[in-house]
């Protein structure tokens, strides 16, 4: 019997199979990935060299695949989702396949194979815009895009097998998460990126639109946590309380870098509906002893130092493909703390 991971070779899965590896020492893991533009197989290659991962290249949707890869596992965590917002306008017929018919796949296959027990993970975004105070589990879903409402759309398929069929499944829904290998259509590794390649900084609209930020590290600690310690049918929120707007955040990387906000960012035409704020509650998480360790202003001057090494990857994505491996000899950012309450000032001046 075995550990499947699905979508591990992607930014959060292979967190998550970093973290089981170290948590169930003796236990065989195996990956299922599609191997879309954000898997990769460096994600995962010293687990895979060293024999402790099997990798199974594959779609979730392909139920007969699933069927396979599952085999005898004993625990599933559902991983693979099409995520960028962005992309779900323009291909919203994909994600709905990805995330709901995917999952739908998973929990047959996990029906058929007695699997005993499983996680889904979801995400905050399913309960839309929470423009004050934040929400528990409890409240209605409410998605505002293609992306969330498919993730919403796979709930209901989760919620419908636990009462049809007693399906042993426990949800997540957690905030944005930042940390190494995340692919740099997020905020975080896009702007970093940009930074190296002489590039300004893109926000949509005002800039005003609030985030929490959560550590991929945290959140991969999070699900093996609720594998071993989490209730049967339960939903629970993994959450943090680092909030930035997207002008903060281009502020904090910007400064990074020793440059002055003003002088690199550019406001542009804001996408459809782009929510204003999302916020979770994770007390009935915090009840049973989970705690987010991570500060992001602690974590970014390291993020800033690994995509250094790797922006050469990502050159043509910019729109730079003349950019080759020279570029990991850009000089590396100073390694300072960012101070968060100057962060605050800097933005509200650029604001006005």
């Amino acid at each position: 019997m075995a550990i499947v991971i699905t979508g591990g070779a992607g930014f959060a899965g292979s967190h998550i199979v970093d973290e089981l590896c170290r948590s169930f020492p003796d236990e065989a893991i195996t990956v299922i990935d599609k191997m879309t533009y954000a898997g990769d197989v460096r994600n995962i290659s010293e687990h895979i060299m060293s024999n402790r991962v099997r990798l199974m290249v594959g779609d979730v949707a392909d139920l007969d695949f699933c069927r396979r890869a599952i085999g005898r596992a004993r625990l599933v965590i559902h991983a693979a989702a099409e995520s960028h917002v962005d992309n779900s306008f323009g291909n919203s017929l994909e994600f709905t396949r990805t995330n709901v018919l995917g999952t739908h796949c998973i929990l047959e296959a996990c029906r058929i194979a007695s699997v005993p027990r499983i996680v889904h993970i979801s995400t905050d975004e399913v309960y839309g815009e929470i423009m004050d105070g934040a929400v528990d589990e409890e409240a209605t879903l409410k998605p505002t895009n293609p992306y969330s409402s498919s993730k919403a759309g796979a709930e209901m398929v989760v919620r419908g097998y636990i009462q049809s069929y007693g399906l042993p499944v426990v949800t997540v829904r957690a905030n944005n998460l930042y940390g190494i290998r995340q692919f740099p259509e997020k905020i975080i590794p896009r702007f970093l990126c940009q930074m190296y390649l002489g590039q300004r900084l893109q926000i949509h609209g005002t800039g005003k639109n609030r985030r929490h930020y959560l550590s991929v590290v945290d959140f991969a600690n999070a699900i093996a946590f609720i594998a071993q310690h989490g209730d049967t049918g339960e939903i629970y929120n993994i959450g943090s309380c680092e909030e930035y707007t997207n002008l903060q955040m281009a502020t904090m990387v910007s400064g990074l870098f020793g440059l002055n906000p003003e002088s690199v960012i550019d406001f542009v035409a804001d996408r459809p509906f782009n929510d204003g704020r999302y916020s979770i509650r994770w007390d009935k998480l915090s009840a049973k002893g989970w705690l987010p360790q991570h500060r992001l202003s602690d974590d970014l001057p390291m993020l800033a130092a690994w995509y250094k090494q790797v922006v050469w990857r990502y050159a043509e994505l910019f729109g730079c493909s003349d950019v080759h491996r020279e570029l990991a000899a850009v000089s590396e950012p100073p390694p300072v703390v960012v101070n968060t309450r100057s962060i605050h000032r800097t933005a509200a001046t650029t604001l006005r």
